[in-house]
């Protein structure tokens, strides 16, 4: 029987792992996305710090279109030049050495762990297997990815916990340095958590986890799935300390909104990493690595990163001002350039439709926080268009909030 579905109509046969917004999009340009109907709206998202050059960036389009012409898939098997080009790019501008590309940010993750334990294995210590991460951290949603986070809401129903990963309170370096002992590989943690609610370690923070790391023969795991890539400001968030890690997960922005991950490493941190210790079908390959390399090519110039500095700084004072003439809607204005978290006294989901209701895209998080993870291309004048519309967004986030309190009187 012929499929009928219709955009109008969602489908039966998806399994119900989203509570998604009744919304569905047909193209998008720029900073904007367009139903099927032409209605436009202001992406703040970006597809949640994916699309960082925004919709439709004509290098990536052009990227896809030439190398989908050529090949798509060979295997790991053989060279992939391209592989070759953005690793050396990579490297070129973080502290690693060596990369190992995967397809997505959560798959990253699961490499780093496995580099860790590896490193200390080959240097025959097998005990040291710990992973420490952090409350509200967010790392993916394989099951080790899932563990490492520790998110009782995500770890729920999926068997026993698995052994080898234990949590810190963000932001106790006191209680850190106590959880770190003979069976410790690793500690893991975003610089900016993003769905943990845009919390941000403070450089001296990094800097004391990065001491304390060198001291106890640790190795530091850095998640800057989203937080990297231009997101902060700088190319990675860990250079506003000069804290660098010893392996950092990356992904999201890398490929623009085609999926691609990397595990970035020290050649000292992969020394275990050996023919055999690990594989991937699809990660690096071709049609990936064309658009991963476009996308890196224009996220490391100098003049981005500048421009995201700026527009952040504009953001960020008007939504404190907005924090301060809305004080019953917006508590704090938080995060790190352009991942700005914006912790609420209404429920974040019904202020994410108050949004809507004015076209404009934010994403949730947690501790009832909205983030707001525009495309790094965002103009100073679509900057001001936003704060318009999370103007208007308070206005009917209050005046609930205020009929609320008067149909309890």
């Amino acid at each position: 029987m012929a499929n009928t579905t219709t955009p109008h109509v969602p489908s039966d046969h998806l399994m119900g792992v989203y509570a998604r917004a009744p919304l569905a999009f047909e193209r998008g340009e720029g900073v904007r996305l367009y139903t099927a109907e032409g209605d436009a709206y202001l992406d703040c998202m970006a597809g949640i710090a994916v699309t960082a050059l925004g919709h439709s960036h004509p290098k990536l389009v052009q990227a896809v279109k030439d190398q989908a012409e050529k090949l798509w898939h060979t295997s790991n098997i053989f060279r992939i030049p391209n592989q070759e080009k953005l690793a050396d790019l990579l490297t070129a501008h973080t502290f690693a050495d060596v990369v190992f590309f995967t397809n997505s940010g959560a798959e990253a993750i699961e490499c780093a762990i496995k580099t860790a334990r590896k490193y200390h294995w080959a240097k025959g210590n097998p005990e040291k297997i710990d992973i420490i991460g952090f409350d509200g951290s967010f790392h993916g949603r394989t099951l080790a990815t899932i563990f490492a986070a520790g998110n009782p809401s995500y770890v729920e129903g999926f068997g026993p916990e698995l052994p080898g990963f234990v949590h810190a309170k963000f932001g106790d370096i006191e209680a850190l340095k106590k959880l770190v002992g003979p069976t410790t590989a690793a500690i893991l943690l975003e610089p900016v958590q993003g769905e943990g609610g845009a919390r941000s370690w403070t450089e001296a923070e990094l800097k004391a986890i990065r001491q304390l790391c060198d001291e106890t023969g640790t190795l530091l795991i850095y998640d800057e799935i989203q937080c990297g890539l231009g997101r902060t400001g700088k190319l990675f968030a860990y250079e506003w300390a000069d804290a660098p890690p010893d392996i950092m997960a990356v992904a999201k922005a890398l490929g623009g909104g085609f999926p691609v991950g990397a595990c970035l490493a020290t050649v000292q941190a992969a020394a275990g990493m050996t023919p055999g210790s690990h594989g991937s079908t699809y990660g690096g390959n071709p049609l990936a690595m064309a658009v991963g390399v476009a996308s890196v090519e224009e996220l490391v110039k100098p003049e981005l990163l500048a421009h995201v500095r700026e527009v952040a700084g504009y953001l960020n004072q008007q939504l404190s001002g907005l924090k301060d003439r809305f004080p019953d809607v917006v508590l704090d204005i938080r995060g790190k350039g352009l991942l700005i978290g914006v912790k609420l006294a209404t429920p974040n989901r019904e202020f994410m439709q108050y949004a809507r209701d004015q076209h404009l895209l934010i994403a949730g998080g947690g501790d009832n926080c909205v983030r707001l993870l525009p495309p790094l291309t965002l103009t100073l004048e679509e900057a001001r268009e936003a704060i318009g519309l999370m103007e208007k967004a308070c206005e009917a986030a209050q005046a609930k909030a205020r009929e609320e309190t008067a149909g309890a009187a």
